[in-house]
């Protein structure tokens, strides 16, 4: 047997060991880690809670910039506010990162959502368009005027030099009035509207060789999948993202589905009961402004109201402002409740600042921006939103003080445990001034509990089964230990 031997001055080439792990190596780096595919769910109502799962997306797959991300897309739209935030979340993916892949419909800020991303892709018989901005009357939905589909143009526009849709069909989805004409000018197929037709030169008309209108005056564009392709705006319809995938080439991939988690969820399930959880917590807070101390409806309150003020945060559109603003509320609220007797300008001052904070922990600005009309119509209907929870929470209020409450002091039939306290030893220091038959005027609501102001002195006092408002003329009908009972005086 023959050995083949390796001599370089007669000594042994160490540096051919090497040999076999450059070759480790080069197949370490061809064998390059699948293309991460991260696939995330637009559905539902556009709300600051999506806007904020968005932006925890974002998060996530930055770590990759060669991820490619595709959110599916079935919403008949939402808050505008919480679109355009989605929209700058999405531009900040890299260039050519992003897919829309509309399941079922993208419909008004659906269809904004999906112009912001890079590529379109549709499923069959789904439906993209109507991006024209609404507002809830009392008649019902009726569309804003020009002065808020102007800057909505604007950025349909931007979004589409971008990414390369037509501007004019785009523009079509927002206003009814564009009339927009498929021209046929030297072999090439050009969308404009019926203003840029008319502008065109006689030279520039004898070169037209078909007209066809897309989209007529007063209507909105909506495309179903075909006609986006058609239209230059879907790159493909296919029945799945795996179809889709293998048209586009990409073979090696991971699917990582981004699911909103159940915070995310609950944050999104409050806001919407957030106007609700805002009367409650008013109501409680007026209950515990009529009764004298502190107990169970003013925790209540600051239950529902801190709810309420953290699901904001969380989204986003609440900071520590309106944090101190609440708290300052609250601080005037303790005030009313233990240095001042009764409900006066403390108390309506607290109700007043509260309401204050409330509406703007509904909201990301605190003055509307004159370019941006649309904040005036948010400022106004969260106004709205807080004003009715007020008044809501007034009535609740008055209704359960007066048909609630009383049915709790109610007498019951035993058995009980009874004592007179004869042998208490209470410090009566207070009650020798006052005697059986005393009369008085009630200081306070008597809820049962409150003040009385009896031989020109305030004490605290104590109704049985009935309650009496402030001014009321009450008499003494008996004294136990430190308790002073009173009852409605039917003689005055």
């Amino acid at each position: 047997m023959k050995f083949i031997r390796f001599k370089q001055n007669g000594r042994f080439p160490w540096y051919l060991l090497l040999i076999p792990l450059i070759i480790l190596c080069a197949n370490a780096v061809g064998a390059t880690a699948a293309q991460k595919i991260y696939v995330v769910p637009i559905k539902g109502e556009v709300d600051p809670g999506m806007a904020a799962f968005v932006a925890r997306v974002h998060q996530e797959a930055s770590k990759d910039p060669d991820a490619l991300v595709i959110m599916t897309i079935d919403t008949f739209g939402g808050r505008l506010d919480s679109a355009l935030e989605i929209v700058e979340t999405l531009l900040k993916f890299p260039e050519k990162k992003t897919i829309a892949f509309v399941e079922s419909k993208a419909i008004s800020a659906g269809a904004l959502i999906s112009l912001a991303c890079a590529d379109l892709v549709m499923r069959p018989s789904t439906t993209i368009g109507d991006c024209a901005p609404i507002i809830f009357t009392q008649e019902g939905p009726e569309m804003m005027g020009e002065k808020f589909q102007s800057p909505i143009r604007a950025k349909f526009r931007a979004l589409a030099q971008r990414n390369g849709y037509p501007e004019a069909l785009t523009e079509a989805m927002v206003t009814p009035e564009k009339e927009v004409y498929a021209v046929e000018i030297a072999g090439e197929r050009i969308f404009m509207d019926a203003q840029a037709y008319a502008d065109l030169t006689p030279e520039e008309l004898d070169n037209v060789a078909s007209k066809k209108t897309i989209i007529a005056a007063g209507e909105l564009l909506t495309m179903n999948a075909a006609e986006a392709m058609d239209y230059g705006f879907s790159r493909m319809t296919v029945d799945s993202i795996e179809e889709m995938l293998k048209q586009m080439g990409i073979t090696d991939y991971e699917i990582v589905r981004i699911e909103e988690m159940w915070s995310e969820t609950m944050v999104r399930f409050i806001g919407r009961i957030a106007p609700i959880l805002m009367m409650i917590g008013l109501a409680a807070l007026y209950m515990e402004l009529k009764a004298p101390g502190f107990g169970l409806p003013g925790m209540i309150g600051i239950i529902c109201l801190s709810v309420v003020f953290l699901n904001q945060y969380l989204v986003g559109l609440a900071h520590y402002t309106e944090l101190l603003i609440i708290l300052f509320g609250l601080a005037l609220m303790g005030v009313e409740m233990f240095v001042l007797p009764g409900f006066g300008i403390a108390g309506f001052s607290a109700i007043l600042v509260i309401a204050v904070g409330l509406v703007l922990t509904l909201q990301d600005f605190v003055v509307p921006d004159p370019s941006v009309p649309w904040q005036m119509e948010i400022l106004k209907s969260n106004l709205m939103t807080v004003l009715w929870s007020l008044v809501g929470a007034v009535i609740a209020g008055i209704l359960i003080l007066r048909y609630v409450m009383p049915w709790f002091s109610e007498g019951r039939e035993g058995p009980f445990l009874m004592s007179d306290l004869r042998g208490a030893h209470a410090d009566s220091a207070e009650t020798a001034r006052i005697r059986m038959g005393d009369r008085g005027v009630a200081a306070t609501d008597l809820r049962p509990s409150g003040k009385a102001e009896i031989n020109d002195d305030i004490f605290d006092v104590i109704t049985e089964n009935e309650f009496l408002d402030r001014g009321s003329p009450v008499i003494v009908d008996a004294v136990r230990g430190n308790w002073i009972v009173v009852s409605k005086d039917g003689s005055s």
